[in-house]
Parts: C-alpha cells; structure tokens; sequence
C-alpha cells in the first residue's frame, strides 16, 4: 500500500459470533474521512455511528482471522469503513513491511504533515533494531542493528540525502517531521539500491501529489517548550497544499515549515583520571552547560505530471535549514595542574580512589559561543515510460547537498583554588565542596588572573555534494518462475571538503582594558537542576562585553587559514546492476523474490595541505609548505537475494542473502586527510589533537544473512520473529597512538597515560587501521502489532511492541561496536476512538560503550553509558473533521544519561536534560 493511501477495513466478518457491517444507506466512500451521514443535522451522530462501525468490522475481522475461518459468502449489501489516525497509520506501515519483499520495517504519517513523533529520529527509533543518539535530550542520529550512524545510508525516495556534516552520520534532527510520509528501513538490499548502507538503508517518501485525493490545503501550528530551559514556549508553523489539474494529469505539492526550539543540556564528569597501580584517582573534573537555540525553516514540494497512460515526469524538491547557536558555560577543575601530587586519596575502594583531597589546583573558567548553522537538500528528476509492452523504462537525474558552518569563539579566565574535596562514591549524588566559592568575584582579579583569553575560537566549513545520473529497464517475461529482468547503470560523483580557518588570541589581555568579572559576569544558576551535593552556582565571562573591549582598544583578531584541518575528498561511483524478480510456486507455496548483482567502482581522491613552519600571527597554525594528492581505486562485486514465502495465506516466511558496504568515513577521530588541531592550556604548554591521515583505507564489507517468520493475523495485527548475522571484513578501528617521536618531538607517556613531550606538551594522536579479522555480528528481533478490539469491552485499545538483540563484539582491540546496546525495546500502548487518542510509549536501551569519537563527554578512556528507560505521552482531539488538536510530554520520568568508568560502581558522568512539552494544532481544509 502506497503511503497517503487510506486503509479500508471492510464490512463483512464471519467468526465464532458471526456478524455483518454495513453503512447507511445512501453513503459514499469518504475521501480520506469517516463515512457521514446526509442530513447535516446529525452530523456529529452520524459520524459517532460509523465510527462505532468501524471498530467493530475491525473486532470481527481480527477474530475471524485468529480463528482462521474460511472467507465468509458475500454480504446482501457491503460498503466500506474507514480507520484513521494512528491506527491507520499503523497498519498501513504494516502493510507495506508484509509486501515488501526486503527484509524492511517502518513507520507511517497519520495523516498529511502529522507523524506520529516530535522528529524524525525519535519516531525512527520505534523501529526494531534502531537505536538513536540525544543532543540535550533531542534524537539526533541513529544506529541500526549495532553499527553506527556513518554505517547507515540515508535516502529520500531512494536516493541520496546528504548530511549536513559528513563527520557526524546523517543529523535526523535537520528535518522537520512533515517532510515524511513514510520512512522504511531497509534491512536487505536489493542488486538496484545504491550501496553504502552497511548497517541498512533509511528511506524517507515524501508527500507525492498523485497518491493524495481531492484537494487538500493545511495549517498547522505548535508549541513547545522543555522544562530545564524555562520561558516562554516557542513555536512552530507549517502549510501544506495539495491539488490536481487538467483532468488530474497535473499534481502539485508544496509543504513549508518554521519552528524555533530552545533547549538545554547540564553535564558533569569526570574528563581525566589517573592510573597508577590499578588504581584510578580522579585527575580532571568539569561542569558544562549548553543553552541551545535553533531556528528550523523547511520547503518542500513535488509536480508530477502524467501527459498520457504511458509516461510520468516527477520532480521533487527538498530543503531544510538549521541555525543553531550554543551558549556553552564551563568550569574545568584541574586537579593535576600544576602538579599530580596535588591530589590526595582519601578512600580507596575496588581500584578507585572514591574520594580525594585537592590542594592547590587551577580552574579554567570558560564561556563559549557556537554559532552552527547548517542544510541539507535535493533536487530529483525522474521520468517514467512504460508505452513499449513488457517494458518498464526509468531515468533519475539527481542532485543533493549538505552543508554546515561551525564559528566558535571562547573567552577563558584561568585562577587557583586553594584546596577541595571529591567524593564520588556514590553515583546518583557527587560531593564537592570547595574552599572558595566559584561565585565569588574577587579571585577574578584581572591583574592576578592565571589567564584571561579572548577569543579562543575557529570556522569551519563543511560540504557534500552529490551528483547523479540513473537509468534502468524492466522487461516483463512470461517464462515459468521468471517474472521480470531488470538491468540498470548508475554514474554519482560525489565531494567532501572541510575548510578550517583559526581565529586566536595569542596573549593574555592587558588588565587594563581587561572586562572585570564583579561588574560584567554572567551569573549562572541551578547546575543539574540542583541535583548532587556540589556548587551548582558560578559566575561566567561575559563574550559581549569581551568583543566591544577589544573593538574599542582597535584591536583586531587575525584570522588563520589551518591547513591541517582543511581537506578535500573527491570520490567518483559507478555502478552496474543485473536483477531477476521471481514469482511461483514452490512445493504448493506461493513464493516471490528476487536475485541480482551489483557492481560498485570507486576513483577516491584525497587532497591536502603539508604543514610548515609555524604561522607567526597565530602560532596554533602552521603555514602551508605544501599540497599531496592520495589516490585509491577499488571495485565490489555486491550479489543480493530477498525470498518470501506464502507458507499459510496469513504467515510468511523471509529469507535474505546478500554482501554489502560502506565506503572509509570520516568522523571527529578518523580521517582520510590529516588534520590536525592546536590550543594551548593554562601553563601555557601546547595541546595537539593530531588524526593520522589514512587515504588508502579499504572499505568495510558484511557477508550478510536474514530469516524471518511473519504472522498476519488480522487487518492491522501481526507478529514477527527474526534472525540476523553479518560477517564484517576491513572494520576500521581508531586507536590513540604515542610513537616514540612526531616530527622531530620526543614523545613518551606520562603516569596518567597521555602522551607528552619533554617540554610538557599534549600530544592526542589517533590513527585508523582496518581489521584483518572478521566481525561476526548477530541477533534477534521481535514485533508485535495488535488490536484489542476483540479481546476487551472497549473498543479503540492497541499496543505495539518490539525487542532487538544483538550479540556485541567482544574483543577490546580492533574494530568493535562501540554506542551498541545488547539489548533494546520499545513499547507503546494506545486508545483511539473518533474523537480522542492516547499513546504513551517506552524506549528501552541496555548500557553501552563509547569512545570519544562517538562522545565528546567520554574522555581519552571511553566510557559506557548506563542503561536507560525514556516514557513519552500523547494525547489527541479531533474537534471535528478539519480541526484536530495535540498535546505530548516528552520525557516525562526525567530519564538521564548516565556513565561509568569499567564497572558500574564506578562513576564517570550525570546529565540533566528534563521533560519538553508541545501542544499542536491541525487544521485541513
């Protein structure tokens, strides 16, 4: 079933109690509505009457097919009930999983511009074996089946969709929730999808104009607004207009969207610890908070034009934008600095020191400010003919863009505190204490400050771009099992580039044009909401006040071209596929699949700059002495299977062979090029995070196999159990490194394991290697789809539920699954009728690893996260049949990320991020 398409659950039931539906007299097919009677008069009754209809052809049917009886005779006289809202929703992803002849599931939108979640990623996490990553709360990025966000290829009606930062796996977060009409993950390719989704294959359909009735014009609005942030709600606006001319031959689409957010996020962990003996002291302890801002705007909109029976041209538009600032405040309590003797246990419990006294240490004080703006889009062009017989023609012409813009700028003040003590025995409430207040102005004494920076910053520039040129051909066969041949060629040529430009102040400011903390500090209040025993108040920097002192004083900031960070990947793929779709009988079982193979070539080409001597106008840069080009060829052989098997008419059996990949990505810790970036710490020592270049990495390869038995048993209603295993060659693992020198610098490891040089240097250095062993990476998954019409005295009541398991690498060198969860579950009860609906639903995920590719908050040893359970609820009312209303509580447990360090007893970071709030409205015209 196409989505858009209205779900018809029809009249005529036989089961154990036997029972026939039928609509008034006089009715009509709804266009996408309850049936109504004519007399306007009784509108409201009427449609309470068809409503009641509707629930129990539902009941009738489900019980008919839990008692697999045989097809009734026909009724005197049967018309058709519609379901709608969530439960159609439901059932038409259902639908579409059991038609499929993938190994898929996937979600639906309720109606036009109304999905079932607050944003995409969220609502993608319902989805068995996805599990999401949260950015102060919000779902940002996904994982599918254990692997991470890079292994995962997005796509928007099948084809690419580029992230907006490459480094970070596609941000589902960009888009607005009223792009989709429906979102399937593809588990199993087939020999004609692009390759790249190693994990799987999230492909988001929009709103096409063809698959929608009538005309229809919307307006929707909401507010929203998350606890911890406070003040006043912000808004979201959208239209959405749909319409058909000449005869139908015209449709036309157009969807736009506006919303604001405001969020915050409060983190305290524990960054540095050290190591001696088997004993872990804690070295480095930091509050952060982020205050978040974001302004979202969307168009999006489709023409499809079908002159005649035989040929269609479509073309779909897409853009979103996101502009997002940070306001980010931070107290970094330098226990180690300026000596590690300085730090005192107190209690030593199972290898940790639990609680320590600190003397003399230093504390950078730091405010800083990131301004993140961000998009992503595409332009599709398809054409369609089918005026040859038994032949089937496509030609796709296709373009798509990410971007986003990184500026940050910090002002950092440096001072001593006198001593302080750490008790962290006990996780869920941290003890500090220390012996001055952090609020106290006067030991911002500009004439006595450590240090007093300003700005501490960069831009950076990051772009992908894709373009594409498709073709295929299907000839329709009429040979035994043979349905059809399906042959394709596709040529994309795709860029990455990153452009970083470094923007410092080199020396502490002259105190006497220096802001003072006492007359222009920020004050910041209620850290972690007030949980734990700790200072939870401090006064901040203020960066406006810092920007007009140095604009008054003439003083301008130097702007850096750093080679090291820049780079330019250039990849060109082109691929062929040959493809057969099956359709017979095996053994008196209706079967359907397809076989095929596909043939992926890749030309990589990276660009770089060689690093010189250092810049003098900005020491935290090198000038550039060079370029070097690192090129790499390969080609795959990618062959693919999908089976399904009618084994009764309602259970169905799915098999599912095939190799897949992905293409060497590029995260915060793994690059193609190298890069490398400088800052320089409070003693004024040099800190060097270097990422070793690794241009001739091979891609990542999975030998991968599915078996799945599915039960549908009722209109709506299923229940599925399956198997995965994929064999993963070429991962590639990330792991810090301290050779013995880095051009020309002795470097050694110091007792808390970081890498230093003799002058008191940090040198972070990561290096990216592929794995000569293989993988195995295998588990389970559950899904239960069921309507308790028939089993309960009121009607409306449903749940769905699903349980993923998957078997962790456990190897702790090499490639390894890092942000897996063995164990996930998600949950959701519901009650609708035609007038109200309720859902509150539960995700589950079991603890998982993290390193600090994946987790700014991990630290240079990782960490594992604790294992969570998040409840969301929704509530609905449809005033009448235009006008629907909407509340939802996000969140509303408070559930926290949480971490620890080894063992569970041993804490490594707590979060607060609190419950959000919307409150929508719909209006259908």
């Amino acid at each position: 079933m196409q989505s858009g398409e209205v779900l018809e659950w029809s009249a005529s039931c036989l089961s154990a109690r036997r029972c026939s539906v039928l609509a008034p007299k006089g009715s009509k097919k709804g266009d996408n509505k309850m049936i109504e009677q004519k007399n306007p008069a009784s509108a409201t009754r009427g449609r309470h009457k068809a409503f009641a209809l509707a629930l129990l052809a539902g009941a009738c049917f489900a019980d008919a097919a839990l008692a697999q009886t045989a097809p009734a005779p026909a009724a005197e006289s049967v018309d058709e009930v519609v379901v709608t809202a969530f439960r159609k929703s439901l059932a038409t992803a259902l639908e579409t999983k059991r038609k499929d002849i993938r190994v898929s599931d996937g979600i639906s939108s309720e109606d036009i511009g109304k999905f079932p979640s607050e944003n995409i990623a969220e609502a993608i996490q319902r989805i068995p074996g996805v599990q999401i990553s949260n950015i102060n709360g919000r779902g940002s990025t996904i994982s599918i089946r254990g692997l991470g966000p890079q292994y995962a290829l997005t796509t928007v009606n099948g084809q690419a969709f580029k992230s907006s930062n490459f480094t970070d796996g596609f941000r589902y977060d960009v888009i607005q929730t009223e792009l989709a009409s429906g979102i399937q993950v593809y588990k199993s390719p087939t020999a004609d999808m692009d390759a790249g989704g190693l994990a799987g294959t999230v492909n988001i359909d929009t709103v096409h104009p063809f698959d929608v009735k009538g005309r229809q014009l919307i307006l929707a609005g909401k507010l929203q607004k998350q606890d911890l942030i406070g003040g006043d709600p912000t808004g979201k606006y959208g239209l959405t207009y749909v319409d058909h001319f000449f005869d139908g031959k015209l449709g036309v689409f157009l969807g736009g969207g506006y919303q604001e957010l405001k969020d915050r996020g409060d983190y305290l962990w524990m960054d540095r610890w050290t190591v001696a003996n088997g004993t872990y002291t804690p070295a480095r302890l930091r509050y952060r908070r982020i205050d978040r801002e974001t302004k979202r705007s969307m168009i999006n909109g489709a023409l499809q034009f079908k002159p005649t029976s035989d040929l269609q041209v479509d073309v779909i538009a897409t853009y979103a934008k996101d502009k997002t600032t940070q306001d980010i405040h931070q107290q970094v309590f330098l226990f180690t600095t300026p000596s590690a003797s300085n730090v005192v246990p107190i209690t030593v419990t199972n290898g940790t020191a639990t609680k320590v006294q600190v003397n003399n240490f230093r504390l950078e004080n730091n405010h800083q400010f990131e301004n993140r703006p961000q998009s992503t889009g595409a332009l599709t062009g398809n054409i369609h003919y089918t005026g040859l017989e038994n032949w089937d023609f496509k030609a796709v012409g296709h373009y798509s863009r990410g971007s986003a813009q990184h500026n940050e700028e910090a002002a950092i003040l440096g001072i001593n505190i006198p001593s302080a003590t750490v008790d962290i025995s006990n996780p869920k409430n941290i003890v500090f204490t220390t012996s001055t207040a952090l609020t106290d102005t006067a030991q911002y004494n500009t004439a006595t400050l450590i240090r007093n920076t300003y700005p501490n910053g960069a831009y950076r520039t990051i772009d992908s771009y894709e373009d594409a040129g498709q073709f295929d051909a299907k000839r329709y066969t009429d040979f035994g099992i043979l349905e059809s041949v399906a042959v394709g060629a596709k040529i994309r040529k795709e860029v990455l580039k990153r452009y970083v430009v470094r923007k410092d102040g080199q020396n502490t400011i002259p105190a006497s044009y220096s802001p003072t903390m006492a007359a222009t500090g920020i004050a910041i209040t209620n850290f972690l909401d007030g949980d734990m025993t700790l200072p939870a108040a401090w006064v901040s920097p203020n960066l406006d006040v810092y920007r007009a002192a140095l604009k008054a004083q003439g003083v301008s900031i130097y702007e850096a071209f750093d080679p090291a960070g820049s780079f330019r990947v250039e990849r060109e793929l082109t691929s062929f596929y040959a493809m057969a779709n099956l359709k017979g009988e095996v053994l008196s079982k209706t079967f359907r699949g397809n076989v095929g193979v596909r043939s992926e070539s890749t030309d990589q080409t990276v660009k770089g700059y060689i690093g010189g001597a250092a810049n003098p106008q900005n020491t935290e840069v090198k000038l550039v002495a060079g370029n070097y080009t690192t090129k790499k060829s390969y080609d795959n052989i990618l062959p693919s299977a999908n089976f399904s098997v009618d084994l009764t008419d309602n259970l169905l059996l799915r098999v599912a062979a095939a190799k897949v990949l992905v293409r060497p990505i590029i995260d915060s810790n793994n690059q193609l090029a190298t890069t490398v970036t400088t800052s320089t710490d409070t003693t004024g020592h040099k800190v060097n995070t270097i990422s070793i270049g690794q241009g001739d990495l091979n891609p990542m390869t999975a030998n991968q196999l599915d078996v799945s038995l599915e039960w549908y048993y009722g209109q709506g209603n299923g229940l599925s159990a399956g198997f995965f295993s994929k064999k993963v060659k070429n991962g590639v693992f990330t792991q810090l490194v301290c050779p013995t020198a880095y051009e020309g610098t002795a470097l050694s490891k110091d007792a808390s394991g970081v890498c230093v040089s003799a002058a008191g240097d940090t040198y972070s250095i990561t290096q990216s290697f592929n794995d000569a062993r293989t993988v195995d990476i295998h588990g389970y998954e559950l899904n239960w789809q069921q309507s308790f019409d028939a089993w309960l005295p009121i009607n409306g009541f449903g749940l769905i539920a699903n349980y993923t398991h998957v078997n962790p690498a456990t190897s702790t060198t090499g490639f390894r699954l890092a942000n897996l969860s063995e164990h996930t579950a998600n949950g959701t009860v519901y009650w609708e009728n035609q007038t109200f609906s309720a859902r509150l639903s539960a995700n589950y995920r079991s603890a998982y690893d993290q390193t600090s590719v994946e987790s700014f908050f991990s630290g240079p040893l990782g960490h594992t996260v604790a294992a969570r359970t998040q409840f969301d609820l929704n509530l609905g009312y449809n005033f009448n049949e235009h006008l629907s209303f909407a509340f939802a509580a996000m969140n509303i447990n408070n559930a926290q990320e949480k971490a620890y360090l080894g063992n569970s007893s041993r804490w490594q970071m707590s979060s607060a991020t609190g419950p959000s709030y919307y409150l929508s409205f719909q209006y259908k015209m």
